[in-house]
């Protein structure tokens, strides 16, 4: 017997997640001193650029934005480790994908107003809820922030779909492929939007996960 998969495992879900984080992370770079709020290998690379070469002001945005990820890390840990989370399993998950669009409907509210740092910060805590929630795509592992190991995949699968003609690397690749291309529209359209609405771009991504919210509702995972 097949097992079924969860919608919150199912490729268009995780597309959307995907969409979702690259506009996160675009936006945070573009209007937030070129910090990123999820790709937290990126902060680190540029932080230690930035302490090499002698600038702190510039170093404390990249370290700051690296605490406020653990810390929204430990945040979304709290809740799985939970008794109401182990009694609402797909419920949980709602309610993860509900606090991400609140934080974010929230700093498209502040942004205009309160130091960059401070959108730094929840923009941070808001990649690091989706990391930590949403870790398996079609029963395989998943990262929605994080390209380089979909991009390891996209090189494999390419290979064993062209060279072998496998159904199984033909499948995952055209998986693959739908992520990374969700990820890099999800940072076009901040891109896009911004000569118009400016820092209100974040509310692109704050819908998209709205939508993937949507999708949960009347499903029958739970």
């Amino acid at each position: 017997m097949i097992n079924k998969i969860p919608t919150y495992e199912k490729t268009f879900f995780g597309a959307l997640l995907t969409m979702a984080a690259g506009g996160i992370d675009a936006y945070s770079y573009i209007f937030h001193g070129q910090v990123f709020a999820g790709l937290q290998t990126g902060n680190m690379i540029l932080l230690g650029v930035n302490l090499g070469q002698g600038h702190w002001s510039a170093s404390l945005r990249y370290i700051i934005s690296i605490l406020a990820f653990f810390v929204g890390t430990i945040i979304i840990r709290i809740m799985q480790r939970s008794t109401w989370s182990d009694e609402h399993e797909n419920g949980h998950r709602k309610l993860v994908l509900i606090y991400e669009a609140v934080l974010l409907l929230i700093i498209a509210g502040i942004s205009q107003f309160v130091p960059s740092i401070i959108a730094t910060i929840l923009l941070s805590i808001t990649a690091a809820a989706e990391l930590q929630e949403f870790r398996r795509l079609n029963g395989g592992p998943f990262t929605p922030l994080m390209m380089t190991g979909n991009l390891r995949t996209l090189a494999e699968t390419s290979f064993d779909a062209l060279i072998f003609h496998e159904t199984a690397a033909i499948n995952k690749l055209k998986t693959t492929a739908s992520i990374m291309v969700t990820f890099i529209i999800g940072a076009a359209l901040i891109a896009i939007s911004t000569p118009i609405i400016s820092k209100f771009s974040i509310v692109i991504p704050a819908i998209v996960i709205l939508i993937a919210l949507s999708s949960l509702y009347g499903s029958k995972d739970e």
